[in-house]
């Protein structure tokens, strides 16, 4: 049997990997650049979005076996990789 929070998470997962199929597919369709970075910004939003969510869940799944000092330490891992991605311009 699956653990709930598995069945949450890839869910998230295939949601989004749907929706940037349907993106590149738009893309296509449109044939216009600037149509196309308009969708493609849309994506960039979802995407740490997703990431957020699907650890979140990963995390409530994990924690009666996970201190609260690690799950402190995971969430500081992704606000760097927020960080590291953020534009400066």
């Amino acid at each position: 049997m699956l653990e709930k929070a598995i069945i949450g998470m890839a869910s998230l997962r295939l949601i989004s990997g749907s929706i940037e199929i349907i993106a590149a597919l738009l893309f296509i369709k449109f044939n216009q650049v600037e149509k196309a970075l308009l969708i493609n910004s849309g994506l960039a939003l979802m995407g740490p979005t997703v990431l957020l969510l699907t650890t979140t869940i990963g995390l409530v799944g994990m924690a009666d076996r996970i201190s609260v000092a690690k799950i402190a330490w995971i969430f500081a891992g992704i606000a760097c990789i927020f960080v590291g991605v953020r534009s400066d311009s």
